[in-house]
């Protein structure tokens, strides 16, 4: 395990498990949320995304953390280890909900306690339907990788005492 990708709806605890992987393992970990997004709230251009995850997937050891559909073949291609958080929507809300206001190390801001964005709750309630298939499918094409796929924090939490 050396080039490992970290996936799942946002909410479902890849950031908090890749944090932890990175202090278990030692792998350097780099959040694609701080190749995407800038401290203002605004993106890179798909161009400097792409340029900067390609440099991250040139390297010999690492941990992606983030979702990304329009990367996630390149990624996936690169990657030896997959970790899937297939989560209940609730559980994925519940998520959401605990991380406002709170700083966080994968992103370059504080999200706002008051602040909804509906565009991103959307995403979020619809992931099951319009995204998990996206990522399944994927996953398919690749079984020389190894997957793991957790539905529950109890799962990966389990992952840990035996690693």
């Amino acid at each position: 395990m050396k080039r490992v990708l970290v996936i799942g709806c946002p909410g479902s605890g890849k950031s908090t498990f890749s944090r932890a992987l990175h202090k278990k393992t030692g792998l350097p970990l780099y959040p694609l949320d701080l190749l995407y997004w800038n401290a203002d709230r605004t993106t890179v251009s798909r161009e400097i995304f792409v340029e900067r995850l390609q440099e991250v997937l040139a390297k010999d050891a690492w941990i992606i953390d983030g979702n990304y559909a329009s990367t996630l073949a390149l990624r996936l291609s690169a990657c030896d280890t997959v970790f899937f958080f297939d989560l209940p929507l609730q559980d994925c809300l519940d998520g959401l909900a605990a991380r406002k206001g709170k700083p966080r190390p994968d992103l370059p801001w504080i999200e706002p306690m008051d602040e909804e964005d509906e565009a991103f709750l959307s995403f979020v309630r619809n992931y099951r339907a319009a995204t998990r298939p996206t990522v399944l499918a994927l996953l398919e094409r690749h079984p020389e990788k190894r997957t793991v796929i957790f539905t529950s924090h109890k799962e990966s939490d389990h992952f840990f005492d035996m690693l």
